[in-house]
């Protein structure tokens, strides 16, 4: 089964690419998902101040210039990941070194 991991933290306290490239916690995670050949894609998020919201009501499309969420933390990236259950896939996300400082959701995709 397929699941996207929402990969959620503080953006202001978010490593550069750099730092993440070099960061040990989130090499070991990314050689788990290697070894565990559950990777179906991964990509980060630019920041919100380059969102763009879209809503349609009463037929006027309404653009707005950032997240809809006010929330301090927000998605910095997603994670597509295909797994046995569930129970895979929570381990996974507990072992992505923002699931420490922000959080990281599981949403099963509709297959």
């Amino acid at each position: 089964m397929k699941y996207v991991l929402l990969i959620c933290d503080d953006e202001v306290v978010s490593p550069s690419n750099e730092e993440l490239a070099d960061d040990p916690v989130h090499q070991a995670w990314q050689a788990d998902l290697e070894r565990r050949g559950a990777e179906v894609m991964g990509e980060r998020l630019r920041p919100v101040v380059d969102a763009t919201t879209v809503r349609v009501r009463d037929d006027e499309t309404l653009v707005t210039d950032g997240p809809y969420a006010e929330t301090k933390d927000v998605v910095g990236g997603v994670v597509i990941v295909e797994c046995e259950n569930l129970d895979e896939a929570i381990e996974i996300a507990a072992g992505h070194p923002y699931a420490r400082q922000g959080g990281v959701e599981i949403r099963p995709v509709w297959e």
